[in-house]
């Protein structure tokens, strides 16, 4: 993969020189064919569970068929969201729409969170009221979406580590392959001893799942959505790394954050009392914070040093778990 660094700088009257590098690196595979694919299985399975849920009375079935729908909401979410990605950023938005693939998968989470509460009502509704079940129907309809929901999973398992977005519509599917197994077992428990309580037992254990995954993505996107640390890179090493440079006496304003689910930033002065170090030194800098810590668009101010100025900037401007740097 090439990456090219454009570095400018500008000299001011205070000695402050602004340098801006972004790495331009090919677009994520595009999972278009994985999203058009994965939308058209899960709606017709969706009206196939539904069909037969109300046929065979499986709460169960039911339960998973809305969980399916917000899959298919979810997936269009999540594949709006990487078109979004790819528009051009614009006088208006600056950055584009970058932030849609980190917004998407927050959306996800909370749909996901809200269609949980009304199968736990459900269920709550049908232990008052246990009714017959189709046990046959059930396991038939689930084992069909083990291998549609499992399939269509591993069309975003390539993506899913490096793209909370990807790794959104991927835990949508993968938590319906492994509800529709529960599904399956549930079945098969009512076939042997005739217990209808067992399907809401089942739909509360794979809302229960559902749950799990989507407050685990829910913290994911909200803290990429207020601007915090991506968890793949570690701030303070980062900050080490700037601060142990030779040449550099103090490092402040340090700020890292999320643009999309795959691109980060970086903003940082760094005070330099002998001057200017030149392009060579900061395309050095550029490549070491892209390859040792996945960072795309840093943005270096050179300082020159100004006693009183850095004293009073010092708690101001150095988050909070920042060592502050002092040469030997």
């Amino acid at each position: 993969m090439t990456h090219s660094h454009h570095n400018h700088s500008h000299s001011h009257n205070r000695s402050h020189s602004h340098n801006h590098s972004h790495s331009h690196h090919s677009l994520p595979d595009r999972f278009d064919r994985a999203f058009l694919l994965s939308v058209g299985l899960n709606i017709a399975f969706t009206l196939i569970e539904v069909t037969y849920g109300l046929l065979g009375n499986s709460l169960a079935l039911i339960a998973d068929a809305g969980h399916n729908l917000s899959d298919v909401l979810g997936l269009l979410l999540a594949w709006g969201a990487s078109w979004l990605v790819r528009r051009r950023a614009s006088l208006k938005r600056t950055y584009g729409l970058r932030k849609a693939s980190i917004l998407a998968p927050l959306a996800n989470a909370v749909l996901l969170l809200i269609a949980s509460g009304g199968i736990i009502w459900e269920a709550i509704q049908r232990f008052q009221h246990p009714e017959a079940v189709a046990s046959g129907t059930m396991m038939v309809i689930a084992a069909i979406g083990i291998l549609i929901n499992g399939g269509s999973a591993l069309l975003f398992f390539k993506g899913r580590h490096t793209d909370v977005n990807l790794r959104g519509a991927f835990l949508h599917l993968a938590a319906d392959a492994i509800a529709s197994v529960g599904v399956v077992l549930a079945g098969l428990l009512i076939a042997i001893t005739h217990w209808n309580w067992i399907d809401p037992i089942a739909s509360l254990l794979v809302t229960m799942g559902i749950i799990w995954g989507a407050w685990d993505l829910l913290n994911d996107s909200l803290h990429l959505a207020v601007d915090g640390v991506p968890k793949q890179i570690d701030a303070k090493a980062v900050y080490h790394y700037l601060a142990e440079l030779p040449i550099v006496e103090r490092v402040h304003d340090l700020h890292i954050w999320a643009m999309s689910s795959t691109e980060t930033a970086l903003t940082a002065h760094l005070v330099i009392p002998s001057g200017n170090p030149g392009d060579a030194f900061l395309a050095d800098l550029y490549h070491h914070l892209h390859s040792s810590f996945g960072i795309d668009h840093p943005t270096i101010q050179i300082e020159m040093g100004d006693g009183d100025a850095l004293h009073r900037c010092e708690t101001r401007c150095n988050p909070r778990g920042f060592e502050h740097h002092h040469p030997m």
